[in-house]
């Protein structure tokens, strides 16, 4: 009888499942690992009217996956269907909830085999600590000491960890007694299902703000390249029509074609030539006087 009613307790789980993939847009699956249970159930409280949060056993949902018709698609998740991990059930857009996840991850204490969240680089300074085995400590994971005052100094800035990389057991000691939290405990997103699409967790880990500057960028680029081949758009139809008319204004006052537009402008230049002309007969008329007296000289001579 109990295994029965385990057995019928999955059964109503799967079901549950099944309603929970069915009801919403979007699914997501974010790993368990370095979650505090405390900072789970506040993501839980913070997100409770827009994303439904439950730790579900893998089997249960690759059943409930696999029982939802209605969304055969959903079965690309099935690869995905990895370690501890918590769904997450909502209509928000997966992009969005990836950086409400991402901005609540808090700094936490380093463990051995832990991955740098960012660059660690110990300052220069007092540490507080007093002379004995923590000089080797330090001196282990690559930090110049000296003693000062009764304490242990460290001498310069030094990088011990990049980002991206495992920090040792060595390490995360002595990281652990100078107070430096370099590792970031919360929900990260692995994979996205949006309405038949997978997302995965690179994707889902865009910066916003830089992918604004790259659109805006490639926007800037595309409209100066349709405006130099002329290629005409909705966007720069106008600027087209303003550059062909100055085009066309320039050409005619140059050939001197006149037309309503240009005789204007044509009339101003004549002027201008002849203003420019007649400046110069004074000095026209006392060269070739000049030229007519010197004729005359040598004539006489």
């Amino acid at each position: 009888m109990p295994s029965q009613q385990v057995l019928q307790e999955k059964i109503s789980e799967i079901e549950e499942i099944t309603q929970l993939l069915k009801q919403h847009k979007a699914i997501g699956i974010a790993s368990l690992q370095k979650v505090r249970a405390a900072q789970l159930q506040e993501f839980k409280k913070r997100l409770a009217e827009k994303v439904y949060m439950r730790v579900i056993k893998n089997t249960l949902m690759k059943m409930a996956i696999e029982n939802c018709e209605e969304k055969p698609e959903m079965k690309k998740l099935l690869d995905h269907l990895t370690g501890s991990n918590v769904y997450l059930f909502t209509d928000l857009n997966p992009f969005r909830l990836a950086l409400i996840l991402e901005r609540g991850k808090i700094k936490a204490t380093a463990k051995s085999g832990d991955i740098a969240a960012f660059d660690v680089v110990v300052p220069a300074g007092n540490t507080g600590q007093p002379p004995g085995p923590i000089i080797s400590q330090l001196n282990a994971v690559g930090l110049p000491t000296r003693i000062e005052s009764g304490s242990v100094w460290i001498n310069k800035d030094t990088l011990v960890v990049r980002k991206g990389e495992a920090i040792s057991e060595r390490l995360a000691s002595v990281l652990s007694k100078l107070g430096i939290k370099p590792v970031e405990a919360g929900l990260s997103m692995k994979v996205a299902f949006d309405e038949g699409l997978i997302i995965t967790q690179e994707l889902l880990g865009l910066d916003p703000n830089k992918t604004r500057q790259n659109i805006r960028e490639a926007q800037s680029f595309a409209f100066a390249l349709s405006l130099g081949t002329a290629y005409p758009t909705k966007e720069n139809a106008q600027m087209l029509l303003q550059v062909a008319h100055r085009e066309a204004y320039l050409l005619s006052v140059n050939a001197a074609a006149p037309n309503n537009e240009t005789i204007a402008e044509l009339i101003r230049k004549a002027y201008m030539e002849m203003l420019s002309l007649s400046s110069r007969l004074p000095s026209l008329k006392e060269k070739g006087g000049q030229a007519e007296k010197s004729e005359k000289t040598k004539i006489v001579e």
